[in-house]
């Protein structure tokens, strides 16, 4: 298998994901088709199947167009977002596994972000759309904060560490100097911080993460790290103990930032 990540916008991205065995490819939520299109053919790859990780335009936008281009295009999203994704052909739940030429890609249904957030996971990479971001998470939108937490560390936090993270948006370098006001004694923080604002300079590219680096450096899913929780109580006495109100404490100060 191989992954070419595709700028999209301004920041997002789209993940051709590649059979080597049969060369039958797929595509992770394609805000656009263009690109997709000319990715597919520097690849010499044939098109099967988009795996929409939500319903948002930013990452289902290019759809009707591929739809249109390629016949017969399978369509995945969670079955929630039926109506809700242009050319939507099959809805997906949690647990469900999909082919993929020699390919097989488990359906790991994580709402909060949005209520039909999904993660695909092939061969130990996890397509994490808006849920899961270098260094942070996506905005509540249809969920609760209980629900998002859940999502991530309950949900996703059981893949091995070792799980690479392709994330749907180049948000890493910012969601780190955040991380950094936080646990400003996090050497793990700094480093990456480093590492990233460095690439960045050089006009690379932020992902893939691993799962071990989102538990060393993304706050949001070390709310229930003893420490990081006094942090956050030192610096807003009446945040509770537990880790889902500490996590709803630090998502809205990330609204803010």
């Amino acid at each position: 298998m191989r992954v070419i990540p595709i700028p999209c916008l301004k920041d997002n991205y789209a993940y051709l994901v590649v059979c080597d065995d049969t060369q039958m490819a797929g595509v992770v939520d394609p805000a656009e088709a263009g690109v997709v299109l000319r990715a597919v053919d520097i690849e010499g790859v044939t098109l099967r199947a988009v795996f929409n990780t939500h319903h948002h335009p930013d990452h289902v936008g290019g759809v009707p167009e591929l739809v249109k281009a390629i016949p017969n295009l399978e369509v995945y999203g969670h079955r929630v977002d039926k109506n809700r994704i242009d050319g939507f052909t099959r809805g997906v739940e949690m647990g469900d596994v999909l082919s993929l030429g020699n390919l097989k890609i488990e359906v790991i249904h994580n709402p909060g972000h949005t209520t039909g957030g999904v993660t695909y996971l092939v061969e130990g990479c996890a397509f994490t759309g808006d849920t899961l971001f270098g260094g942070g998470c996506g905005r509540l939108f249809e969920g609760t904060p209980e629900t998002l937490f859940h999502s991530l560390t309950k949900v996703l936090g059981r893949l091995p560490d070792t799980t690479q993270v392709f994330f749907g948006h180049e948000y890493t370098e910012q969601n780190l100097k955040f991380a950094a006001q936080l646990e400003p004694d996090n050497e793990w923080i700094h480093q990456r911080l480093k590492q990233v604002e460095d690439t960045r300079k050089r006009g690379g590219i932020t992902t893939p993460s691993t799962l071990a680096l989102e538990w060393a450096t993304n706050p949001f899913m070390r709310c229930g790290n003893l420490e990081f929780i006094h942090r956050v109580q030192a610096r807003d006495p009446t945040v509770e103990g537990r880790p889902e109100e500490v996590f709803t404490a630090i998502r809205k100060w990330k609204d803010r930032f």
